[in-house]
């Protein structure tokens, strides 16, 4: 339950979908611009997604969202196969600690499944954070997301 005065991490509802999609957009554009260019946030996060598929990605994984004052501020998702899909949070709730508790508790869905190691693929805005959470790079990547390139790392922990 979320009686806490500050942020409380719960199990992902299809009825958070919407916020979690109006966040990630409101991330990539306000926080994720300091280290791509307006044409590749534009791409990454733009005005147009599919809400229906974007609430069917959270199917069949871990998912986890933050809340704060009955306002989700975080999310994030993982496979079953233990890849770390997507962690935003708020660019007014940056630096509070929400990112490290959802990815802890992705740590611990890992460990309690026998999930032997962890793979996502860092933005560079994301690097720093994951490096102090235990990952590691792997590579760095050069993918096309709708026609523009962008620079991110896979990086794996365990």
């Amino acid at each position: 339950m979320c009686n806490e005065s500050r942020f409380c991490i719960r199990a992902f509802e299809p009825s958070d979908a919407a916020d979690c999609l109006m966040l990630f957009r409101k991330c990539v554009h306000r926080v994720n611009i300091r280290d791509y260019t307006k044409e590749q946030v534009d791409a990454w996060a733009p005005a147009e997604i599919d809400q229906d598929a974007w609430r069917e990605r959270f199917n069949s994984r871990f998912a986890y969202v933050a809340i704060e004052n009955n306002s989700v501020v975080g999310f994030t998702d993982m496979t079953k196969a233990g890849h770390l899909d997507r962690l935003f949070v708020s660019a007014d709730h940056q630096g509070q600690g929400i990112a490290r508790r959802l990815v802890e508790q992705l740590i611990h869905d890992a460990e309690t499944e026998g999930i032997e190691s962890i793979s996502t693929d860092a933005s560079i805005t994301a690097k720093s954070f994951f490096e102090k959470m235990g990952f590691a790079v792997v590579t760095e990547q050069s993918v096309n997301c709708r026609g523009v390139r962008l620079t991110n790392f896979q990086m794996r922990r365990g």
